[in-house]
């Protein structure tokens, strides 16, 4: 097994985690954390993928979508954070409650 296999499997684990952490736990605040997980899952493996062209260096692409990506991640947390506290000022809780759309 390859470094770059090794890296794309752990970038794939880290993925299935934060999906997990993102679908399944309530809270509001482990949303954004299962969230900030993939995005750093999407990362490790961009940055394996550029490493896979025979040369001195690196494709420079992928590490251009990582710098890319990281600044569009924190924006997104800072965003979450904030609909987070918004939500918890308006309605006391940080979790989303379950509604009846049947009527």
């Amino acid at each position: 097994m390859t470094q770059i296999e090794i890296y794309l499997l752990a970038g794939a684990a880290m993925f299935c985690i934060g999906l997990y952490g993102l679908v399944v736990r309530p809270h509001l605040l482990h949303k954004v954390m299962g969230l900030n997980v993939m995005a750093v899952a999407v990362f490790l493996v961009l940055v394996s993928v550029a490493r896979r062209v025979p040369g001195p260096t690196p494709d420079a692409l992928p590490h251009a979508m990582v710098l890319t990506g990281i600044v569009v991640s924190v924006a997104a947390t800072a965003y979450s954070l904030a609909l987070i506290k918004r939500i918890y000022t308006e309605t006391g809780a940080v979790t989303l409650q379950e509604t009846d759309d049947d009527a």
